[in-house]
Order: structure tokens, then sequence, then C-alpha cells
């Protein structure tokens, strides 16, 4: 099972206590998934449509407690239909979609009823809480996100641009940096980074998945710490390698052609140090000398050495 069917599973299984944030939910639920037809006789009918079991049971969960609206046996069924099925719940009674749709504030003061492609109504978002019930009803319904060992990304695929406008809105509430792209037909609302998916996460009250999450970014964040720090160290080894080699040849050179007697007592007990001690750091062949000499001056007698060679080589 991917990371964004377990957070889907914990979401279903999460519901407010407060009827408020149970209507704000629904109105996720339906203006991201619903659509109102007419059926063969002229009736008015709401559909909900879904691939998601989640989302159709989470359907079926608040439109009982919440508005106790009872759904038939026949479409309970579609739970056990092979994978990537399209799960349906419909509605045929009209006063029951109304009621529905009063309260969600589909329908105004006028009478007039709005389309579920049309923003959610301000009223339903009014209070924290419900933003978040609303955010994760939004996930549930058209969110995914990808796999956190690899990358961190999480989408809300929206039908229409003010849908996708008015979740920006609600996730800069939250002090989330949400971004929006459009791809083919739809608007793609989107939050790169892991800690904007942690406080999403927070915000949606998933708090299982946000753990494992957490745990996944830890490990990967020392992964990364042990890979920079190996790097590192190759790249440590790697220079003093070639320093030291470089060094050789320069006293070799020397040696070669004017013998290593011809130079400085400093600079021919460091060239015959160094050739005893291939391998050893600057530090090391310090401590080898007689008196010790720091770094810094094992690095200083060296760079003459170097220079001496580079003069014979011209």
């Amino acid at each position: 099972m991917s990371f964004s069917s377990q957070v889907k599973e914990e979401l279903e299984k999460h519901l407010s206590p407060s009827r408020h944030c149970q209507i704000a939910e629904m109105a996720a639920l339906l203006h991201f998934s619903g659509r109102l037809v007419r059926g063969d006789r002229g009736q008015l009918q709401l559909q909900i449509l879904t691939e998601n079991a989640s989302v159709a049971r989470k359907c079926f969960t608040i439109l009982n407690k919440t508005f106790k609206i009872e759904t038939s046996s026949q479409e309970k069924e579609c739970f056990e239909k092979r994978k990537n099925a399209v799960y349906s719940i419909i509605l045929e009674r009209e006063e029951e979609i109304l009621s529905l749709f009063q309260g969600i504030k589909l329908i105004d003061s006028k009478g007039v009823l709005h389309e579920l492609k049309d923003k959610t109504n301000p009223l339903i978002l009014k209070q924290s809480c419900c933003q978040r019930a609303f955010l994760r009803g939004a996930f549930l319904t058209i969110g995914s996100m990808s796999d956190p060992g690899k990358s961190y990304h999480l989408e809300l695929v929206c039908g229409n641009a003010p849908q996708a406008i008015q979740l920006q809105e609600l996730l800069r509430n939250f002090e989330l940096d949400a971004k929006i792209v459009s791809r083919k037909k739809y608007f793609v609302v989107y939050l790169k980074e892991g800690a904007n998916i942690v406080d999403f996460l927070n915000i949606c009250e998933a708090h299982v998945a946000l753990m494992s999450l957490e745990n996944l970014r830890i490990l990967k964040e020392m992964r990364n710490s042990i890979n920079r720090k190996v790097n590192c160290e190759t790249a440590n080894i790697a220079k003093t390698v070639n320093a030291a080699t470089k060094q050789l040849e320069d006293i070799n050179l020397i040696k070669e052609i004017v013998g290593l007697s011809k130079l400085p007592p400093a600079l021919r007990q460091m060239a015959e140090v160094r050739l005893e001690y291939p391998e050893a750091t600057l530090k090391e062949l310090g401590q080898y000398l007689e008196p010790p000499v720091g770094k810094s001056g094992v690095n200083h007698r060296l760079r003459k050495l170097s220079e001496i060679a580079d003069i014979y080589r011209g």
C-alpha cells in the first residue's frame, strides 16, 4: 500500500466531534466528487463517484451520522468490487438532496441552487477547525502524495481555477507555501518540502502518518549526513594522496639531479622524513623531525622543496 493510501485510510477513520466540522468535510467531498443530474424520469439525482473506497466509506458515515440519510444495501455492496472500481453513492430522494444542500449552503437565502463546481460557501469555513475538516475531505477526494522515501510532494487536483485558489488560500491561512500549476484541463495545488507536508498532515489530524513521515525524514537526513561526511573524507584522502605523490616526485627529482646532501639541513631532513614515511600526514611528519615542527612549518618546507624541484624542471 502506498503512503498516500495509508494517509487516506487514517483520515477516513477520523470524524470530527462537531457537527459544523462534519458539514465542512462533507462539503469538500461533495464539491470535489459529487455531481447533480436528472434521472431517466426527470427526477433530481445526486451522485458521488470515487475510485477510493475510503472516500465512499467516509461519505456513508457523514451522510448517516450528520444528515440522517440512509443508503441502500445495494450501494454498500460496492465496497466488495475489485480494485480500481468506481464506487458510486446515489441519492434520489429530492427532500434528502435539498436537506443536504441546505446543510452545506449550496442553496442561498433566495432559494437559488448553486453548482457543485463552484467555490465552497465561505460561511462553512469561518472557523479554523472547519477549515481543517475541509482540507481533510479535500485530500481524501482529490489529494495524493509521493513516496516520502524518494521525494516530498503533495498535490490536490481541482477541476477549475476558483476551487484551486480557495484551497490555496486555506493552506496559506495555516502558513503553508501552497502553489498552483495548470496541468492539461486541471488546476493542481501543490506543496513541496518535507516540513510543509508534515504541517499539512498535522492540520488534517493524520498523526500516525505524520510520525511515520517524520521517522522517514530523520532516517533520510541521517543517510544524507553520512554520505556527505563520507564524500568529504574521500575528497580529503584523495587530496592528501595527490599532495604526497607530488611531494615524493619533487624530492626524488632533486635527489637524482643534485642529491639531497646539497640541500640546507632543514630541507634535507624534511625530504628524508617524507621519503621514509610516504603515507604520513603533515602533523605526523612534523613529529618525526628533530626538533618537532608544526603543520605550518612542515608545509612551508615541503613548499620550498617543490619550488626547488620546479627550478630544476625548468
